[in-house]
């Protein structure tokens, strides 16, 4: 019998619950200049809330999104950028 140590979730589901309201303090802009649509940032995001199909389509899904800024440094074109979170008034 082979045991697993640590936690381990089937992919696509933190679907199930909604993580970016506990984001860190920053978030991911898409600039949409150069964007080549090479998937890099769909394929590398852990929660896989970042879609697109086009040149300059890709967004992420901020009520998913962590802030981990793993799209914006493997981006080979620096089309997206780390921007400070902001608090929404109440």
């Amino acid at each position: 019998m082979k045991v697993t140590l640590g936690a381990v979730s089937r992919p696509g589901e933190s679907l199930v619950n909604k993580t970016g309201s506990w984001r860190t303090l920053s978030k991911p802009r898409f600039l949409h200049q150069n964007c080549t649509a090479c998937d890099m940032c769909a394929l590398h995001c852990p929660e896989g809330c970042i879609y697109g199909e086009e040149e300059n389509t890709y967004q992420n899904d901020e009520a998913y999104c962590k802030g981990c800024g793993i799209c914006a440094r493997i981006c080979p074109v620096k089309d997206i950028e780390m921007i400070p979170e902001v608090a929404e008034d109440d």
